[in-house]
């Protein structure tokens, strides 16, 4: 059992929500500063996959934290969005920036041969809209920041209804690529390493790293306690699948089941 462990690949949910749009210039003692904001906290704890593509499975802990300022409350938020701040929203459409921070991969305790994997992050930009007033659609693109170099798009389509008005159930398919560079610093295996571990070599290139489904229960306790059982099932597909570290070691099968709680905190500047 590992709490606040190394998870490799794994995002640390930190879902920041969006502003409610740029302030006059100048508005108030701060700014765009100025205005109500609000703190969420909390913790998540979850069973998942032990590094990218293992078939071992850890328990984790990790903390919710959320911090945005005050605006129309969104109508759907997913575990899966990560840090963002939305710079254009009209109820129906949001962009704006995106971020995630990633753990790094120890192989003296996943993978003993291949290289380490340094902890770090990915930077870039979200577009969501709602086809329905049902559903989301969300996509983000995401560059990466000293633990890789490539690339990583996520596309997900959620479908959510409230069973009452403090309780929402929600779920939908989720499909992921990258570019190559992404792939071999998870799932390429060199010479060296090759020698290290006993593993076959394998060199990936660009494609589709995943495709699956997930889904949550939701329920507002109050106006700042929510809470939220979860579970996610992915498939690895193309480079990721084709993977020695995959095909010798792991499992193309990726299952993730959880919960959450959160609190939030409303303050003005």
């Amino acid at each position: 059992m590992n709490i606040f462990p190394r998870l490799p690949g794994a995002v640390v949910a930190l879902a920041a929500a969006s502003a409610s749009g740029p302030a006059i210039a100048g508005e108030g003692a701060f700014g765009w500063m100025s205005g109500d904001w609000y703190l969420t906290v909390g913790v998540t704890g979850m069973v998942a996959p032990s590094f990218e593509g293992s078939k071992e499975y850890m328990l984790s802990a990790l903390p919710l934290v959320s911090l945005g300022k005050a605006g129309p409350e969104a109508r759907f938020a997913s575990r899966n969005d990560n840090i963002s701040l939305g710079l254009i929203d009209d109820g129906d459409v949001r962009a704006g920036l995106v971020g995630k921070i990633i753990f790094g991969r120890d192989s003296e305790d996943e993978i003993e041969g291949l290289s380490d994997v340094d902890w770090g992050a990915e930077a870039g930009g979200f577009f969501e809209f709602y086809p329905t007033d049902w559903m989301r659609a969300r996509a983000e693109v995401r560059q990466g920041i000293r633990s890789h170099s490539g690339v990583v798009a996520d596309l997900a389509i959620d479908a959510f209804y409230d069973v009452t008005p403090g309780v929402r159930l929600s779920g939908g398919p989720r499909v992921s690529f990258a570019t190559a560079d992404f792939f071999d610093t998870y799932y390429g295996v060199n010479a060296q390493e090759a020698a290290a571990s006993g593993l076959g070599e394998y060199d990936p290139g660009s494609g589709i790293e995943s495709t699956g489904v997930g889904g949550a229960v939701t329920w507002k306790a109050t106006d700042r306690v929510t809470a939220s059982v979860f579970a996610e099932y992915a498939r690895l597909m193309g480079p990721a699948a084709d993977s020695t570290i995959v095909k010798e070691l792991g499992s193309p099968d990726q299952v993730t089941v959880g919960l959450s709680t959160t609190y939030r905190f409303d303050f003005n500047l």
